[in-house]
């Protein structure tokens, strides 16, 4: 007697039945490794260039094992997220290939083979060996600073030969490392990224006719330098490169703000109040300047009730003398 054909679709039904739920999410994944290594699944597609090599990113993760509904590892519970440079502080290889085929605002999940995860050790007692593991990613930002740290590495010599496009880009990317270093509140490490940027442009010649790109590159990194130094409680320093920057643009309204903080700072009242009545007839909505103006008035205040308050103190002895002199 033959045996009965089985049905072909109750031998589908079958394997997956038994299949695992990775190896369920695997089917419909694309393999970005070549090797089924690396498994990637789009939740949220980004937009621009992808992550060049060399990058540091900005990312949300999580990890997860098979079986388990909380994550081994995450950084989404953090207050503040840093920039980790892709060859050095991500270790996971598979991780790195993802971020590769990632753009600005896209989330995807990946499936890393131990090969491309945590190896045939795996990492006890969290990691068991040979384990296949999912993680969620992010990709918040990127900056490419490997350009820019070649660049700077150069002699002044050699930096002169390139031209003026690139010594803008350098400048741009390190203002860029600036402004998220500030945003993190990293003030230190935020103005010697500014002062990088200011020192290319400040070495640079530049043709009349390209002399505005130059300038106007120098007004937004001396803005970020005042704005840093009033962060690190330096108001001098703040009011120095905010002068500096009206140079370049007498009107600037942030310019004069900054100035003004400054100032205000320095207890140079009057001096504050210049500069702050200025920005003010450059953006008379400006809630910032207005207000600044109105702690400005508090403070004048409180000085001058001191200043009369002490001189009472002062000349109350004399007139004690002069009465019981008369007495």
């Amino acid at each position: 007697m033959g045996g009965s054909a089985r049905n072909p679709g109750a031998l589908q039904r079958e394997d997956a039945s038994t299949q695992s739920p990775y190896q369920r999410l695997s089917q419909r994944m694309l393999d970005i490794s070549g090797d089924r290594g690396v498994l990637k699944d789009v939740i949220r597609e980004g937009t621009g260039e992808l992550v060049t090599p060399d990058a540091s990113v900005l990312v949300k993760y999580s990890g997860y094992l098979e079986h388990m509904d909380k994550p081994f590892d995450s950084n989404c519970f953090r207050k503040t997220l840093r920039l980790m440079k892709l060859g050095e502080d991500i270790t996971l290889w598979g991780m790195e290939l993802g971020l590769l085929s990632m753009r600005k605002g896209e989330l995807a999940r990946f499936l890393f083979t131990p090969t491309y995860a945590y190896g045939t050790l795996g990492c006890p007692p969290l990691i068991p060996p040979n384990t296949t593991v999912l993680f969620e990613i992010e990709l918040l930002d990127f900056l490419d600073s490997a350009e820019s740290d070649k660049f700077c590495a150069l002699s002044a010599e050699q930096q002169d030969e390139f031209p003026l496009q690139k010594v803008l880009k350098v400048a741009a990317t390190e203002r860029e490392f600036g402004n998220y270093l500030f945003r993190q509140n990293r003030f230190y490490d935020a103005r010697v990224r500014y002062k990088r940027a200011l020192v290319l442009l400040h070495r640079r010649s530049a043709p009349s006719e390209e002399q505005h790109l130059v300038e106007t590159a120098k007004l937004l990194v001396l803005l970020n330098l005042s704005f840093t130094y009033l962060k690190l409680e330096r108001p001098t320093t703040a009011l120095r490169y905010g002068e500096q920057a009206l140079v370049i643009d007498q009107k600037n309204a942030k310019a004069l703000f900054r100035c003004g903080q400054a100032c205000l700072l320095m207890t140079e009242y009057q001096k504050a109040r210049d500069f702050l009545v200025r920005a003010q007839k450059e953006q008379p909505f400006n809630h910032d300047i207005n207000n600044e103006l109105k702690k400005l008035a508090s403070y004048y205040r409180d000085y001058t009730d001191k200043e009369k308050e002490m001189c009472h103190r002062m000349f109350a002895p004399c007139a004690n003398v002069s009465a019981v002199g008369e007495n």
